[in-house]
């Protein structure tokens, strides 16, 4: 297929709707996070009892807590510590899964077994049983919630890209540069991490939904984020006593959870759509079809 005939990447996600809507989605919740200490109308600790438990309207839009505390500004700043959490924790992943799984999947024989060993008994553990004993290893905090879901999806990583690097060093050209005495270091960098990629990617982008997920079920539990510092997680819990008569304290955090899961995941399936050849050449077929005109059709 010639470049002017084959649909551009950009081209194919932007096609989609759902990936449009998602794109749109991770913008504004990327906006949040850089600017919410910004753009936050209130101080998130600024106690104002006499208001305390106050119906969304325009003063508060999202209305107040239980000691008079805008919810609205204590929702974005903490939407901008959840992605903080996420963002580190599944870069950390992402470096040491995706290093385990290359090294592994491309030397085989006992260091493979050994990785591979080591992977199979962190899989053994619930992904939030394993997380909740760091945390009670290391004690609650933001540093040790990062390094706890870290560790917990670094398996993950090290599976996807184990799988995918097993498949490409058979090919031809692999084999061709290795007899041609090409260094490991360049065949890894110029021809696996290129073909694996796409995977990859894809499970970043699934991994930091369920990193947002991890962080508020760790501060609900007591063990995320610590006050003073507010947690979507910890404002679902602090809404327990209050859910008949102050419906929002738990709404708005649940639903911030809720659209940034929903976008990531989205995006997830956009980029399997694009990144996988058999999704793609599909999207594409039917793209043509699309356009050819009745007669063409018949």
């Amino acid at each position: 297929m010639t470049t002017a005939t084959r649909t551009s990447s950009l081209q194919v996600l932007m096609r989609n709707p759902v990936t449009v809507l998602s794109t749109a989605l991770l913008i504004v919740i990327a906006f949040i996070a850089l600017t919410a200490n910004w753009i936050a109308p209130y101080g998130i600790n600024d106690v104002d009892v006499p208001n305390a438990l106050q119906p969304p309207g325009g003063a508060h839009w999202f209305g107040t807590d239980e000691l008079g505390r805008d919810v609205f500004s204590r929702v974005l700043v903490a939407t901008q510590a959840s992605m903080h959490v996420a963002v580190v924790s599944v870069t950390f992943a992402l470096v040491v899964g995706v290093t385990v799984g290359v090294v592994s999947g491309y030397r085989g024989g006992w260091l493979d077994t050994v990785f591979m060993r080591v992977v199979d008994v962190m899989f053994a553990f619930p992904v939030l049983l394993l997380a909740l004993a760091v945390v009670a290893i290391l004690g609650p905090g933001v540093t040790t919630t990062i390094l706890a879901i870290g560790i917990v999806y670094t398996p993950i990583f090290a599976r996807v890209a184990r799988a995918s690097t097993m498949s490409v060093r058979v090919e031809p050209f692999v084999s061709v540069s290795r007899s041609m005495g090409t260094g490991h270091l360049y065949i890894l960098g110029r021809h696996i991490l290129p073909n694996i990629a796409a995977p990859v990617v894809v499970q970043t982008s699934l991994s930091l939904a369920f990193a947002i997920l991890s962080e508020a079920a760790l501060s609900f539990l007591g063990l995320g984020i610590q006050p003073p510092q507010p947690s979507l997680g910890r404002m679902i819990f602090d809404s327990q006593g209050f859910v008949t008569m102050a419906w929002w304290m738990a709404v708005f955090p649940g639903a911030a959870i809720f659209v940034a899961v929903l976008a990531f995941n989205l995006l997830g399936d956009g980029l399997r759509d694009v990144l996988d050849p058999r999704q793609r050449t599909m999207i594409e077929a039917r793209a043509r079809n699309e356009r050819k005109p009745p007669e063409s059709k018949r």
